[in-house]
């Protein structure tokens, strides 16, 4: 059988970069979407390098974006995010990316799916997150049409500097859990086989995820990317206990259930900030950030943070008693928090206020982050033996 072309823009946001379809050029029928993006990808792929596809071996890199009509009124486009697994035949829904959360309003204006948005000036997208079931309020600035991408705005982790993105993440808790502390708890200790007790940190905001102390699993979050990547018997303690969090946080039935759902939630080691050695040889001394990360995406050491997990550890750091916030203890109470992740520093702010309806007490009215992203290519992308209906 012949391959099939299918429109698509490959697009970095932030620290990622992603296939972009539009939806209307995709199934119907969403059961038929996984081999379309295996194949465009080109997983699995058991040596982990994708090169039968358009995935850069690593999970920041093996990415699709589905953008299309609204389906809540306060939208302007719904945006969907898989995540594709390298070695695994697996694409997972159950997560979020903020970083190419900032794609989707440049992606939405230049492919015209915004009537009425000045060609000019700044444009603001109101952007259903169909994952998180949140809003998104992407603002960016436009010429003739397209996104602005020359601008002083730099990203650790990218090369050279971009047009700034800024990205309002409305409401951002319980996306997938219903709550903000799942648990209702700023701290808890989950009892895991094999490790014993586990003092963790549970927030749902953004992205839900779980944040320990370095120290609890042996390490100092000061770590690259490629000495955990060589730390087999780490990564397994790591991916144990967040399947353990996945159960107390009520994502998944049990430790083994969590095993079909490797991106929710994400996994963190925290320190306080620290002088580092970063991927790239560059020094990073402890005066320059509040709180230190090492985070894993998918079973991989990302190498900078997810957009999403930044976010969600900016959210609690302003949760009394939280990990995070005893890591960042000597943070500004009223600016924004500095992130130290393997490839630099990440700005991130959040506002949480009391909450007597909610689990734990609190909420957050909103979560900050800036990024830049780029288009780099566009035409169609080849996908093997498959045949469908587009949707209507």
């Amino acid at each position: 059988m012949r391959q099939r072309r299918i429109r698509a823009v490959f697009m970095r946001g932030g620290t990622s970069k992603a296939v972009m379809f539009r939806r209307d050029d995709l199934p119907e029928d969403r059961a038929a979407w996984d081999g379309i993006f295996l194949s465009a990808l080109g997983s699995p792929d058991a040596e982990g390098r994708q090169l039968d596809g358009m995935g850069g071996g690593v999970s920041s890199l093996s990415k699709v974006c589905i953008v299309g009509p609204p389906t809540r009124p306060d939208a302007d486009v719904d945006y969907t995010f898989g995540q594709v697994a390298v070695r695994d035949a697996l694409v997972d829904y159950s997560g979020s990316c903020g970083n190419m959360s900032s794609a989707i309003g440049p992606f939405a204006l230049e492919e015209g799916m915004l009537p009425g948005a000045p060609r000019d000036g700044e444009v603001v997208v109101r952007i259903h997150d169909t994952n998180a079931r949140r809003i998104i309020v992407s603002r960016f600035q436009a010429k003739d049409g397209e996104a602005l991408v020359e601008g002083g705005l730099v990203l650790d982790g990218v090369s050279g500097s971009g047009a700034p993105i800024r990205l309002d993440f409305m409401d951002p808790g319980g996306g997938r859990s219903g709550h903000l502390l799942p648990t209702g708890h700023a701290t808890d200790v989950l009892d895991i086989p094999g490790l014993g007790a586990i003092e963790a940190t549970m927030v749902d905001a953004a992205s839900p995820c779980v944040f320990i102390r370095a120290e609890a699993v042996g390490a100092t979050a000061t770590e690259t990317p490629q000495r955990l990547d060589g730390d087999a018997r780490l990564l397994d303690r790591l991916d144990l206990i967040r399947r353990h969090a996945a159960v107390a946080m009520g994502l998944a039935a049990d430790a083994e259930a969590a095993r079909a759902k490797p991106s929710l939630p994400r996994v963190a080691m925290l320190a306080p900030g620290r002088d580092a050695v970063l991927a790239n040889g560059r020094r990073v001394s402890a005066a320059e950030a509040d709180v230190t990360i090492r985070m894993i995406s998918m079973g991989q050491p990302h190498r900078a943070v997810t957009a999403t997990g930044a976010l969600c550890l900016g959210v609690a750091c302003r949760i009394p008693g939280s990990i995070a916030a005893q890591m960042a203890a000597g943070a500004v109470p009223d600016r924004p928090i500095r992130i130290a992740h393997a490839s630099g520093l990440v700005l991130v702010d959040a506002v949480v206020v009391p909450d007597a309806a909610a689990r734990g007490g609190l909420g957050c009215e909103h979560a900050t982050l800036f990024r830049t992203a780029r288009r780099l290519f566009e035409g169609a992308v080849l996908v093997r033996g498959l045949a469908w209906s587009a949707a209507a």
